[in-house]
C-alpha cells in the first residue's frame, strides 16, 4: 500500500504534487548554501522519474541550509508547475538588500521560465516562503518579512503576492492580516488554495517566547483573511519548523513542543480536534500529509535531525476515522532533508526521502 523511495540523484528536500496520472517532483542538489533545484515527473506512480530539468535560472541561487528555505511546488491550471523558494546569499535580483523571494513556472516544453523576485517591499526575508495554486489560474506566493529593516520578529508580517493569470504576472505583495502577531523569523509558512479559498499556516512571535501556530482563512481569493490561534508554544528560540496541508486542504500538520500534531480543517478554514503523531520520538519535525480517494491519511515526519545532521523518516497511515492502518520508519535521511508523500490512483501511497 505504501512504496518508499529515495530522491533521484541523492537529492535533498523533495517536494511532490500529483494530478493522479502524473507525479511532479522537485529536489535540491549541490552546495547547501548555494545550490540548484531540479524537476522531474513520473507517469508510473513514482517508480521512475525523468527527464530532469533545472528549475532555477541562476546557478547556485537556491539554499538547503536550515531545511525550511528550499523549493516549494504547486500544481495549477492545465498541469502547469509553479515553484517558489528563498534565494541563496548569491541569488539575484535583490531588493532592499534582502535575499529574494524567487518564483518560476514551467513552460509547455518542460523547461522553466527565468526566475523572478516577487519581494518588492519589506526587509529581511527569512524562514521559508511557499506557493499555492488552484485550477482557475490563481497562484499565491507567501512569505514573511519585516516592514522596516531590522525591526524584530514581533513586527514581522506575512505577505502575499497574487496572480490571476497562471503566474504570468503578480500583484504587488500585501500584508495578509493586520493583527500584531509577529512571525517567527526562521520558521516556514504554508499556503493552500482551491476555487478561491486560501488557507495559510504560520508561526507567530508576539513575544520572544510566544511562538504559536496560526491558521488564516480567505474565501475571496486572498483579498482578505480571518485568523485564529491553533496551537500555543512557549519556546525562547526559533524552532526552524515547517507546516503541511493535504492536497485537498482537509488536513493540516505542524510541529509544537518537539512533537508533530495534525488536525482536520473544515470548509470554513477552522481546525478541528488536534491529535499528536503516535508514539514518542526525539525532535520530531517537518510533517507532510497525503489523502487518497478513500479518505485514508498518510502522515510522515522526521526524527533525530539537528543542524547539519540527518536522521530518520517515520510515518503513520490511518483511515478517515483516524484508526491506525500501518506505521513504519526508515533510517538514512540526509542532513538538511525531509520527506514528501503523495497518493497514487490505485489507492496506495508513495513516500520520497
Amino acid at each position: 500500500m505504501l512504496e518508499v523511495m529515495r530522491v533521484p540523484e541523492a537529492g535533498l528536500q523533495p517536494q511532490v504534487v500529483t494530478d493522479g496520472a502524473t507525479v511532479h517532483l522537485i529536489y535540491f542538489k549541490g552546495d547547501p548554501k548555494a545550490g540548484d533545484l531540479f524537476y522531474a515527473r513520473s507517469a508510473d506512480g513514482g517508480k521512475t522519474f525523468g527527464p530532469v530539468a533545472r528549475v532555477n535560472s541562476q546557478e547556485g541561487s537556491a539554499v538547503a541550509t536550515g531545511t525550511i528555505r528550499g523549493g516549494q511546488i504547486a500544481l495549477g491550471r492545465n498541469g502547469r508547475v509553479h515553484v517558489a523558494w528563498n534565494g541563496s546569499g548569491k541569488a539575484e535580483p535583490r531588493v532592499n538588500g534582502s535575499s529574494p523571494m524567487l518564483y518560476t513556472r514551467s513552460k509547455p516544453d518542460g523547461a522553466f521560465e527565468p526566475q523572478r523576485n516577487l519581494m518588492t517591499a519589506g526587509f529581511d526575508l527569512d524562514g521559508g516562503g511557499s506557493v499555492a495554486a488552484d485550477s482557475q489560474g490563481r497562484v499565491f506566493v507567501a512569505w514573511h518579512a519585516g516592514p522596516i529593516q531590522k525591526d524584530g520578529e514581533g513586527r514581522r508580517r506575512v505577505w502575499l503576492a497574487r496572480s490571476s493569470n497562471d503566474g504570468a504576472s503578480f500583484s504587488p505583495e500585501t500584508v495578509v492580516w493586520t493583527e500584531p502577531t509577529g512571525a517567527c523569523s526562521c520558521c516556514q509558512l504554508k499556503p493552500w488554495a482551491q476555487a478561491g479559498r486560501v488557507r495559510l499556516l504560520y508561526r507567530s512571535c508576539s513575544t520572544i517566547e510566544d511562538r504559536d501556530t496560526f491558521l488564516l482563512a480567505s474565501d475571496d481569493a486572498g483579498l482578505s483573511f480571518r485568523g485564529a490561534k491553533v496551537h500555543p508554544w512557549k519556546i525562547s528560540a526559533c524552532p526552524m519548523a515547517s507546516y503541511a496541508f493535504s492536497s485537498d486542504g482537509a488536513w493540516a500538520a505542524w510541529e509544537s513542543h518537539r512533537q508533530i500534531y495534525w488536525a482536520p480543517v473544515d470548509a470554513a478554514g477552522k481546525a478541528g480536534a488536534i491529535q499528536p503523531a503516535p508514539g514518542h520520538g526525539h525532535n520530531r519535525k517537518h510533517p507532510v500529509l497525503a489523502v487518497n480517494a478513500r479518505g485514508d491519511v498518510l502522515l510522515a515526519w522526521t526524527e533525530e535531525t539537528a543542524w547539519a545532521r540527518g536522521g530518520k523518516v517515520k510515518w503513520q497511515l490511518c483511515d478517515k476515522a483516524w484508526r491506525p492502518l500501518a506505521a513504519g520508519e526508515r533510517d538514512g535521511l540526509p542532513a538538511w532533508s525531509m520527506a514528501a508523500v503523495f497518493a497514487r490512483p490505485d489507492g496506495g501511497f508513495g513516500l520520497v526521502y
